[in-house]
């Protein structure tokens, strides 16, 4: 089926967007990755507290562990909905129910590849298996979700037979699973925005980071019409992992000027307990709580965020729950040195910052590192004792 194209919606982003965070399933997904029941509970506190709409909690019909934990989900009374994820048949949408969760995911290949490969069935017989379930959950008094496996690479004419069918069978909503993560956010605008026009059901957007771009073809399904965000804490799930909830929220609010409204001050603190949970460390690079976002050491960027941190910053440290720091390198000059000493309640003559600053820089780059604040203040400390005279009179 032929597209019209890519073209940006008038006036932006209008529609309210929803989270669904997966990072109790997918996330749990990756490999080496289990959470103990405990810590569930915990993630799942933080995640209700920071204010997303919806948990994808588990998998019920795993049964044992995983059965009991989403039970104590659920138990918690949380303001906000617990989903469990199920294949299309009744028996695991019944061990859901068991559960007590409001809300079901129903998931199911869309793609000839898997329907053939991995199901080994027929389009017809995933389209009956979609109404069956569909309709046992419906009756249950469910909200469902209609998961779309590898939606990325379905044939469209049938990816719109199968929205049309969920959307038929009561569906509330259909995912738009880019499971292989080979979309690009071109493309992936283009395929959600006919599934909106064509059909009118509401969509959800579940993206895979394996060519780097899960959040980026997130923000494009939203900007083609989808109302919901699957996404986990630090980017967890299956081989490169899902659209980042932290980088998703804070784009959406900075580069698209969309304020989702979550606590994101406690951004730092949900990922940091995520990390050791997973035993999975957050990288110092990584874009809105790696530890290096807002440390300084080039002279250029430390001076101008000392006269106004809007010069290298889109929003404050505090807003995701990080802290500014100077650091001493190779790149660094006076501005550093005296942003350092006075964090230590030390100062010095003017005349004499330029040694000081080129004995740190050569100690910097024999170390090759940044020096830590007990280095930098050695070196301050040395030249006391050798009797120059280095403090303001």
């Amino acid at each position: 089926m032929e597209t019209e194209g890519f073209r940006l919606p008038e006036g932006g982003i209008t529609q309210r967007i929803y989270i669904d965070d997966t990072t109790l399933r997918d996330g749990e997904q990756t490999a080496g990755v289990v959470f103990a029941n405990d810590e569930k509970l915990h993630i799942a506190r933080l995640l209700a507290e920071v204010g997303v709409d919806q948990i994808e909690a588990g998998i019920p019909t795993m049964g044992g562990d995983e059965k009991d934990a989403i039970k104590a989900i659920v138990d918690l009374g949380l303001p906000i909905s617990v989903l469990a994820w199920n294949r299309a048949v009744v028996s695991d949408i019944q061990d859901s129910i068991d559960c007590g969760v409001d809300a079901v995911a129903i998931s199911i290949s869309a793609s000839d590849i898997h329907i053939q490969n991995k199901l080994r069935k027929s389009r017809e017989w995933v389209l009956e298996s979609v109404r069956k379930s569909c309709v046992f959950a419906k009756n249950a008094g469910l909200y469902v979700s209609v998961n779309a496996e590898d939606a990325s690479r379905a044939d469209l004419e049938y990816l719109l037979q199968f929205a049309e069918n969920a959307k038929q069978s009561g569906a509330d909503r259909m995912r738009f699973c880019d499971t292989v993560g080979v979309l690009d956010p071109f493309s992936t605008y283009e395929r959600v925005k006919l599934i909106s026009d064509e059909v009118g059901i509401d969509l959800e957007m579940h993206t895979h980071n394996d060519f780097g771009m899960s959040t980026a073809n997130s923000i494009a399904g939203v900007m083609a019409g989808a109302t919901y965000v699957n996404t986990t804490v630090n980017g967890l799930g299956e081989r490169a992992g899902n659209a980042v909830l932290e980088e998703f929220v804070m784009a959406l609010k900075y580069v698209f000027g969309m304020d989702l409204g979550l606590r994101s001050a406690r951004f730092r603190e949900l990922c940091e307990y995520v990390a050791n949970a997973s035993n999975r460390p957050i990288p110092t690079w990584k874009p809105i709580t790696g530890g290096n976002l807002f440390v300084y050491e080039s002279e250029g960027r430390a001076s101008g965020v000392l006269r106004d941190p809007s010069t290298y910053e889109i929003f404050a440290p505090g807003d995701v729950g990080l802290q500014r720091r100077f650091v001493f390198g190779k790149y660094s000059g006076p501005s550093v040195l005296r942003q350092k000493l006075r964090q230590y309640g030390r100062e010095m003559e003017e005349e004499q910052i330029p040694q000081l600053v080129d004995t740190l820089r050569d100690k910097s780059i024999a170390l090759k590192r940044a020096l830590f604040d007990e280095e930098v203040l050695q070196e301050y400390e040395d030249l006391r004792r050798l009797g120059v005279n280095i403090w303001r009179s």
